[in-house]
């Protein structure tokens, strides 16, 4: 039960950080025509939980520590809903290629910088054990 909390609680404090990373990086690119900032922040955090990932493949971390950074963080740093409004709106208003180009950037940058994200990750994690770091 103590560990259910743990875990609770890092998700919160992780969830409630990268919401606020996710918005104050919206407030500086808010005034875009295209929507940089959900590109960003959905490509990043991409990145981020690959190598966060590939991290944990390879070298043990607490469960609350984990979780708070791949479903806490990642998951309020990232995006699906205003990446879905987005295209929605710019094929609407601007133009169905722009939607699409925004949508290929988006999903197969996404998988790109996860696969790119683990094997950083993982390259990082193997090099500190062999040093004795962790």
């Amino acid at each position: 039960m103590k560990q259910q909390l743990a875990i609770v609680i890092s998700i919160f404090v992780g969830g409630t950080l990268g919401t606020l990373l996710r918005y104050m990086i919206n407030l500086h690119t808010i005034s875009l025509l295209f929507p940089l900032g959900t590109v960003l922040e959905n490509l990043l955090g991409s990145f981020l939980l690959g190598m966060l990932t590939g991290w944990v493949a390879v070298k043990a971390i607490p469960v609350a520590l984990k979780e708070g950074m791949g479903v806490g963080f990642c998951g309020g740093f990232t995006t699906m809903s205003t990446l879905a409004a987005d295209a929605v709106f710019m094929s609407g208003e601007r133009s169905f290629m722009a939607a699409a180009v925004y949508l290929i950037i988006s999903l197969f940058g996404g998988v790109l910088l996860a696969l790119t994200g683990l094997r950083v990750g993982e390259g990082i994690a193997v090099r500190r054990q062999k040093e004795g770091d962790i």
